[in-house]
């Protein structure tokens, strides 16, 4: 083969080698592109989505007594009325569709900051989210409480989350069947206002009046005798605190 030949074989060859090159580099640039856009948008369910999340989704709310069907990842018409209704009770847009003001309620951290990438300006264990949540309850049960009485009860549900007797998040802790008057009544809906969310803080920064406690109740108002049997720590304005 002559010497022109070759090189014209040659050029062709490299020429074919670097557009193959060229066009798997790209298909590979969209196949990222296509796998950053599904991870970004996938923390958004809706009747349809399938996935761990969804699962995660339905495995809370039937611990709360919202659904009652298969935790089997699949977002059908079960899992968005359950949804439905956990937002109407706590005071959301009752639409169906897991967005970030459901995961905040949800208690589902990870979910909500993949939609919400703000710094949240706490601790490294609790995001914003669980602070105006924790706010909410505080709100809810001891708006009429002295200060130090409304940090307790943050410290309270706090207390709980690090104890292995019970859910192991805010959200979960709040949302369990029974363990709050203020969930049960709807008190829970109400917009907390600055003194709350400053007990929130102290009760998120360590501060506990209750010393451990994972029980408080009114004497004046409780009607469990169970309660009434568990050990007393402290009393800190109308609540009695207790293990």
């Amino acid at each position: 083969m002559k010497k022109g030949l070759r090189l014209g074989v040659l050029a062709l060859a490299f020429t074919a080698v670097g557009s193959a090159a060229t066009l798997f580099a790209a298909n590979n640039v969209a196949t990222y592109r296509e796998e950053t856009a599904l991870v970004q948008t996938v923390a958004v369910l809706r009747q349809g989505s399938q996935g761990n999340e969804v699962k995660e989704v339905q495995r809370r709310l039937r611990e709360w007594g919202y659904y009652s069907g298969a935790v089997d990842g699949i977002y059908g018409s079960g899992t968005a009325e359950a949804v439905r209704a956990f937002q109407k009770k706590n005071g959301l847009t009752a639409d169906g569709v897991v967005g970030k003001a459901t995961y905040a309620a949800l208690g589902m951290n990870d979910s909500y900051q993949v939609l919400d990438k703000e710094s949240n300006g706490q601790s490294s264990d609790y995001s914003r989210n669980d602070l105006y949540l924790l706010a909410k309850v505080i709100h809810a049960e001891a708006r009429g409480e002295i200060y130090t009485g409304k940090v307790a009860v943050g410290a309270v549900v706090l207390n709980r989350v690090k104890d292995s007797g019970f859910p192991n998040t805010i959200a979960g802790v709040i949302y369990q069947k029974g363990a709050f008057t203020a969930v049960s009544d709807g008190q829970i809906n109400l917009e907390p206002d600055e003194s709350a969310m400053s007990a929130a803080r102290d009760a998120l920064n360590g501060w506990d009046p209750t010393y451990g406690c994972l029980y408080y109740y009114n004497p004046a108002k409780a009607t469990s005798s169970w309660i009434f049997s568990r050990e007393t720590v402290t009393t800190i304005g109308r609540h009695v605190f207790a293990i």
